[in-house]
């Protein structure tokens, strides 16, 4: 088992790969063996998804992009903010908070760190509207305020007791990026001892599958109106790496 998944991914058969770790369930965590694995193939998936974070960011900064808050005061922020000493502290506690998380949720949270691509483009004025790529899980964006686990403990008790399924929000939705009254957060489905958990974006799809798509779109997954805005997200998204 040790290094079959991993040497299969980076061979290029991704699909296949998750495809089999998806079809564990949560099942992958009665073998350690497996588990372990698993999460190896999940921590070279970060490390990619890194890898095009900065590659977008460079892009985007190089290119006179201002990121900014989605409010109207749109105030400079920055927009990767790298795992900090205590992202393994935040994974675990997630786990020990929710009771199961995602294995790809996890090794985002110890290897990419929070991203968000709210902003404007000077040839694209309206690419807020473009659902760019938002992911805040440890909270680091925001040093004076509260700490983020306060935040996800709060949606916690207050999730629903109907039966319907509780979204740990990591992002505002596609409106609220472009500081229009939209709909709930995006988020992801827990608790989930799967290795591959649940987006809740505009469509509910795998982690991993949402990210490929965001991707493909140079951060920006929304559709595009214009022949401008088609080539900047072309060039944002050239040689990204596929996860």
């Amino acid at each position: 088992m040790s290094g079959r998944w991993l040497e299969r991914y980076r061979a290029g058969r991704r699909d296949q790969v998750w495809h089999e770790l998806r079809q564990l369930g949560d099942t992958v965590h009665e073998r350690p063996d497996v588990a372990g694995e698993a999460r190896l193939v999940c921590d070279e998936m970060a490390r990619r998804a890194r890898h095009n974070v900065d590659l977008v960011v460079a892009r985007l900064t190089a290119a006179g992009y201002r990121f900014h808050t989605n409010d109207d005061e749109q105030t400079p922020v920055p927009a990767h903010v790298p795992p900090t000493p205590a992202a393994g502290e935040q994974a675990d506690w997630l786990v020990a908070r929710f009771g199961a998380v995602p294995l790809t949720l996890l090794s985002w949270v110890r290897h990419v760190g929070d991203v968000w691509l709210v902003g404007t483009h000077p040839s694209w004025p309206v690419s807020a509207s473009a659902d760019p790529l938002v992911v805040e899980v440890e909270g680091s964006r925001y040093p004076e305020a509260p700490s983020i686990r306060g935040y996800f403990d709060d949606e916690w008790e207050r999730r629903p007791d109907d039966g319907r399924l509780f979204v740990l929000p990591v992002a505002p939705d596609r409106l609220h990026k472009d500081n229009v009254s939209g709909g709930p957060p995006y988020g992801f489905v827990l608790p989930d001892g799967c290795v591959d958990g649940l987006f809740v974006g505009e469509t509910t799809m795998p982690f991993v599958a949402y990210l490929n798509t965001v991707f493909r779109h140079g951060g920006f997954p929304s559709p595009t109106s214009s022949p401008e805005q088609w080539r900047v997200r072309r060039d944002l998204a050239a040689d990204l790496l596929p996860l």
